[in-house]
């Protein structure tokens, strides 16, 4: 298998553009939620989907680890859209927004099962 660059993927950049932009949205929230609570475990599962995907497809990792580091992305994609629901009923985030994330982030978990199962083939 050829190395690929994460950097030059479309899942890992718009990964990157949500997790900046979820970040920039969460400071808005009370401070009770910056530190340990919604607004800072979203901004840290947000970052976690890039953080596994460039160390999933790092030079040296085999096949089943990159499927692993891939495996936990999806995780934090799940995780993502969890906080989101959460921050959605307590009235930091509007409806309509928490369901464009949540959109965005149903089709970043798609590339990213796509990028697996390709990773997977022979």
């Amino acid at each position: 298998m050829s190395y690929i660059r994460y950097e030059d993927l479309d899942v890992y950049k718009r990964a990157r553009k949500l997790a900046i932009e979820l970040h920039k949205l969460s400071l808005e929230w009370p401070k009770i939620e910056q530190f340990g609570g919604i607004a800072d475990q979203l901004r840290r599962s947000s970052k976690s989907v890039n953080a596994n995907v460039a160390e999933g497809l790092s030079k040296n990792t085999s096949v089943a680890d990159k499927c692993k580091f891939l495996q936990i992305a999806l995780g934090s994609v799940e995780e993502c859209r969890v906080w989101l629901d959460f921050a959605t009923e307590l009235g930091y985030l509007d409806l309509a927004k928490a369901e464009d994330f949540r959109k965005t982030y149903q089709e970043i978990a798609a590339q990213l099962y796509r990028l697996q199962q390709s990773i997977r083939k022979p």
